[in-house]
């Protein structure tokens, strides 16, 4: 049995969310099929109201497996290690939007995955968080408005080397390296615990360290809340400096804390049950393998983890009912 761990606070979280206006994810629209002219919507930012070395496994483009032409280049050679490397090499500083559409994609749910690509000439690291299958692998230019024109396609059979290798390593949206901050602090606090107690932590005892530092030492950051804008990623060395965040911040910083220490996390983006886009992790631990929506044990029930909440409200009894129901949070995006 795990030691009880943390609750969170949810009904000022939910109206600072609201307040701060909440932004829904992008979605295709509409499209020809000459891919001249294809709307995309600008991807909200899950704001969701109130709310030695680590183990890093480095992305690479190796080469082997190319689609590229004037304008980008898509590398799906570790396809098979959760992860496709894509950059822009036509020059300039466009708006460029890359959509990855995977075995799960249906056009009745538009789950397709966008994200904003950066024009410097290095590559983003985008995972491939459907499992195994077919993925479709498309970068657009922005040409006026919402109207993107395709410039590079790329076809994908992913068969992963396993379930969590989408969620081990770094990507666009958890990104950390081995000099990071965040792989330092967690590595401190794990190796501290592990000479205190004399054995090695499992993964939901790593969690609860990595979670318990998070929400203790963070706090919401209320102007950022107010003036984000779509493509905005987070800086986890920076939330970390700085001591706050919005709950896209905090489930990058616990991700990236985690996923350093060889725990596998999915950062997930999706809605509270009041409609608030939000963010927030599931881990996978040795016990009860990929804890979905809920993440600790209290004795009797698992438990959604959720570090906005929990940070924002000081841990309050009166969200611990909302927090123990699953229903409230409904997953869109994995991570």
């Amino acid at each position: 049995m795990k030691k009880q761990w943390f609750s969170a606070l949810l009904a000022l979280a939910l109206l600072l969310g609201m307040a701060c206006g909440c932004a829904a994810p992008g979605e295709d629209v509409s499209g020809d099929e000459s891919g001249l002219g294809v709307i995309l919507e600008d991807m909200g930012v899950p704001l969701g109201g109130l709310p030695p070395a680590g183990f890093v496994l480095n992305p690479s483009a190796s080469g082997t497996s190319v689609e590229k032409n004037d304008f980008a280049e898509i590398d799906y050679s570790n396809a098979k290690d959760g992860y496709v490397m894509v950059r822009w090499t036509g020059g300039g500083s466009p708006k460029i939007m890359v959509v990855i559409k995977g075995p799960t994609y249906t056009p009745q749910e538009k789950n397709q995955y966008q994200y904003y690509l950066r024009t410097d000439g290095e590559y983003d690291v985008l995972p491939l968080s459907d499992g195994n299958g077919e993925y479709n692998i498309t970068v657009h230019k922005n040409i006026s408005g919402t109207k993107y024109s395709t410039v590079l396609s790329a076809s994908v059979n992913a068969q992963l080397t396993d379930e969590f290798a989408p969620f081990l390593r770094p990507n666009q949206y958890v990104n950390f390296t081995e000099d990071s901050e965040v792989v330092s602090m967690a590595q401190s606090l794990i190796s501290a615990k592990e000479a205190e107690t004399g054995t090695a932590l499992d993964n939901l005892s790593k969690v609860g360290l990595v979670y318990e530092w998070v929400v203790t030492n963070l706090t919401y950051d209320f102007n950022r809340a107010k003036t984000v804008q779509p493509g905005y990623l987070p800086d986890v060395d920076s939330v970390m400096a700085e001591k706050k965040g919005i709950c896209f911040d905090y489930a990058a910083l616990m991700a990236s804390m985690l996923r350093s220490q060889g725990v596998p996390v999915k950062l997930v983006v999706g809605y509270t049950s009041q409609g608030v886009y939000h963010a927030w992790i599931n881990v996978w631990s040795e016990e009860g393998g990929w804890v979905e929506g809920m993440i600790y044990f209290d004795g009797k029930i698992w438990k959604l983890m959720d570090p906005t909440y929990a940070s924002s409200g000081k841990q309050s009894n009166s969200i611990m009912q909302f927090i123990n129901n699953s229903a409230n949070y409904k997953e869109k995006y994995f991570y």
